[in-house]
């Protein structure tokens, strides 16, 4: 039976859904003002390798993913480059979109857009309000009462007077407490705005996930999750909400995937070691990175540098060398088989990707040494699971994958290195082969070495079978 670690409980449970066989998640998405970043990356990769799962488990699943299209980092980026919000995000739910495809991610069941819910927000204010829930400060914002609501502090373990005492220089004197939040803003000059009850303004920010989840999945669902930095005050705050309002259980299990560091420190702007997934992607191929992503448990921290993702990209490179001389065989997977039952053990253990990608190497290993096509397949079948080992095993093997190390020296050197150019052009590495083969007929082993060390040079591994000369990249 699958076991997942809930947040809220501090410990892995057993999963069993509200409604037999049917499973509704719901994950907070990205704020569309510039480009997807690593962290990002990791919410993406980590919960489309979950839906993934859950489906190939038999689950009928709904998965719901939001955006956030209206906040104040969008207004301020659209004010900066003077168009509408409505532009700016448009352009930026486009990129992550590519970003997304690049990374072998499935696009969600629904993905709701804050603007599309204003109503319902307005909606639940005014319920919070008449519970006594919320009110409406001299600022003109409607906050939410933190202190009226019991159960305030469950999700991130800390009691009201923990929270208190961590909480920043307060802006709004107006508010009861400093620790309540903005459930409606009221407006200010040259803003987007909505018109309601308590004056033009917009929501806040934590109401939209509270909204659009019991919209979309009912008031009362199996999984939420997100990064773990939402997990205070976002995710608290969606609890006071929903269940302040709705008077029922919000979400049975919370998942929270790690943080992205990078050579060992937390990611952040401030520190100038942020990187986009655009970045990333100039120097590594997307499934490269992918599979960096799940070798990490989701809930660990993953630490970012250009040494473990050169790793990643040799392990992964042996999974597809495993497959190269292998029949391409589309089979169902035979779960019976000790590596499916294995694999699928490991997945139902809190989705533990580290020893399923374990599974992964040691069947590799089989097909390595049998050449069997049922391995074969059985193997991509696995990795497809993980929407990993679904590309032609040659192409990946012979595909570029340092575009921005090449680009950087061609700055450098004044029109690059020809050896690095040479891995981007397979037609002359084919001539190449040909002339070596030809020299090794003539007994001119002396040229043929020197082809082969030219090659190898460029990056390029030569493969001599009794059939053929196939290249890889080193």
């Amino acid at each position: 039976m699958l076991k997942i670690y809930n947040t809220l409980a501090r410990r892995k449970q057993e999963f069993v859904p509200i409604e037999p066989g049917r499973v509704r998640m719901y994950v907070c998405g990205m704020t569309v003002y510039d480009y997807c970043h690593l962290g990002h990356a990791r919410v993406m990769v980590v919960f489309d390798m979950v839906q993934r799962w859950l489906r190939a488990s038999g689950y009928e699943l709904t998965y719901v993913r939001n955006i956030t299209d209206v906040d104040d980092k969008i207004i301020r980026r659209a004010v900066e480059n003077g168009e509408t919000i409505g532009e700016l995000t448009a352009r930026y739910i486009a990129y992550m979109d590519e970003d997304a495809a690049a990374l072998g991610v499935q696009k969600p069941d629904h993905e709701p857009r804050a603007t599309q819910y204003i109503g319902g927000m307005l909606d639940m204010i005014a319920v919070l309000q008449s519970r006594g829930l919320a009110y409406q400060a001299q600022s003109g914002d409607v906050n939410y009462s933190v202190r009226k609501f019991p159960g305030y502090g469950r999700l991130s373990g800390k009691t009201l007077d923990e929270l208190r005492a961590g909480e920043r220089v307060e802006t709004d004197p107006s508010k009861h407490d400093p620790l309540d939040f903005v459930l409606w803003k009221r407006a200010k000059e040259g803003e987007p705005a909505w018109p309601s009850h308590w004056g033009d303004g917009r929501p806040g920010w934590h109401l939209e996930c509270s909204v659009m989840s019991c919209k979309l999945l009912g008031e009362h669902f199996d999984i939420h999750g997100g990064g773990q930095d939402l997990q205070f005050p976002h995710h608290e705050n969606e609890i006071a909400q929903s269940e302040g309002a709705n008077g029922g259980v919000f979400v049975n299990c919370w998942m929270h995937n790690g943080f992205v560091r990078i050579d060992n420190e937390k990611m952040s702007k401030s520190l100038g070691n942020f990187f986009t997934i655009r970045e990333v992607l100039k120097q590594y191929d997307a499934e490269v990175v992918r599979f960096f992503i799940l070798r990490a448990h989701y809930r660990s921290p993953l630490n970012y540098s250009d040494r473990h993702l050169d790793d990643a990209r040799s392990a992964l490179s042996r999974l597809y060398t495993a497959l190269k001389e292998v029949p391409r065989a589309e089979r169902g997977i035979d779960w019976g088989d000790d590596y499916a039952a294995r694999f699928r053990a490991a997945m139902d253990d809190d989705f533990n990707t580290p020893e399923a990608v374990a599974v992964l190497f040691e069947l590799a290993s089989e097909v390595n040494t049998g050449r069997d096509a049922a391995k074969g397949a059985l193997l991509r079948g696995l990795g497809g699971i993980l929407g990993l080992l679904q590309r032609d095993a040659s192409a990946f093997l012979q595909g570029r994958k340092d575009t921005a190390a090449t680009d950087a020296g061609k700055d450098s050197k004044g029109g690059g290195d020809p050896a690095n150019a040479l891995i981007d052009d397979p037609g002359r590495i084919e001539v190449l082969i040909g002339l070596r083969a030809k020299a090794k007929q003539a007994k001119n082993y002396a040229e043929a070495d020197r082809i082969r060390q030219e090659l190898l040079a460029a990056g390029i591994v030569l493969e001599d079978t009794p059939q053929a000369t196939t290249w890889r990249r080193a």
